[in-house]
């Protein structure tokens, strides 16, 4: 369909082509989301918000189903709403039963591959397996998101871990003072800051500076797969790490920064509901150089 004949405007926006293009392209690329998350996910990367830094889901979910009405673009079947308080049902197949232990150097495994979740199958798999053996379960990320199956190659290709990347903390003062940027500069470039939201390496694999390696190959692999599925190329990560359960050792080994603590009151609660409840180590890493300076000037 031609552009000149796609509706421009929505609850007072107006969508430039490119955003138009953007939103298609979202909508083709994360087949696997609901419609909900597909309008949570074009909230966060076009900055489209109220007053009170929400999201405008609604609104947004409301347009996307216009667009798909006149044919712009196709959007998946609604979703049959589950029972209020139910959880997400975890698979549990062959796949994801324990294994022998796997332990040596990473040099002994190598090459390691990171291969993007595309399909139903993979990601089943990742459901099953960070559902299992992650301490905070598998649940729908917030937004946009990445997952990663992390396979060794030797002596055969296995699975041996889960990364998933998805959107950043509205706020976070640790890292907002590290960045020093004002309100106008975090609305304007929050989406160039990506949150390394799960992070696992199977119970039974104990090879040395495998998650070292594994993070580091993330970062490098992320920028570039961001870029092509959001349109966004990412200059910051950010993760939590839970004090009472982890060092942050394996993060501080592959130069991740360690900048301070949060308040505990969990990364979209801003009606302080939470406050002091599961205080975490808040550690970065730039992806490029002088990365507080692009997020504070862009």
């Amino acid at each position: 369909m031609p552009l000149d004949d796609v509706p421009r405007s929505f609850a007072g926006r107006e969508f430039a082509a490119g955003e138009l293009e953007l939103i298609r392209e979202v909508v083709e690329s994360c087949a696997g989301l609901s419609r909900a998350e597909l309008a949570k996910t074009v909230c966060e990367l076009l900055g489209w918000r109220r007053c009170n830094g929400s999201l405008k889901g609604l609104e947004c979910r409301q347009y996307l189903e216009q667009l798909d009405s006149c044919g712009y673009l196709r959007l998946p079947a609604k979703h049959r709403r589950r029972p209020l308080g139910s959880s997400t049902r975890i698979p549990k197949t062959c796949q994801g039963e324990p294994e022998a232990d796997m332990v040596g150097s990473v040099e002994e495994f190598g090459p390691l591959v990171l291969q993007e979740v595309r399909d139903g199958e993979d990601r089943h798999l990742f459901r099953e397996l960070v559902g299992r053996y992650h301490y905070q379960g598998y649940a729908v990320a917030y937004g946009a998101q990445l997952c990663y199956l992390v396979f060794v190659s030797q002596p055969q290709h296995r699975v041996v871990g889960c990364v998933r990347f998805s959107s950043p903390a509205w706020r976070m003062s640790a890292r907002d003072r590290w960045i020093g940027w004002d309100e106008s500069a975090r609305s304007r470039n929050l989406q160039r800051v990506v949150n390394n939201s799960r992070f696992l390496l199977l119970p039974w694999v104990r090879i040395r500076n495998l998650a070292s390696q594994v993070l580091s190959q993330a970062a490098r692999q992320v920028v570039v797969d961001w870029r092509v599925r959001y349109g966004v190329e990412p200059v910051l990560l950010e993760t939590l790490v839970d004090a009472q359960r982890f060092s942050g050792t394996c993060y501080r080994a592959a130069n991740w920064i360690e900048v301070g603590v949060t308040t505990g009151r969990g990364r979209m609660d801003r009606a302080h509901r939470r406050h002091g409840a599961l205080p975490k180590k808040v550690l970065l890493y730039p992806l490029c150089r002088d990365a507080a300076r692009h997020l504070r000037e862009s």
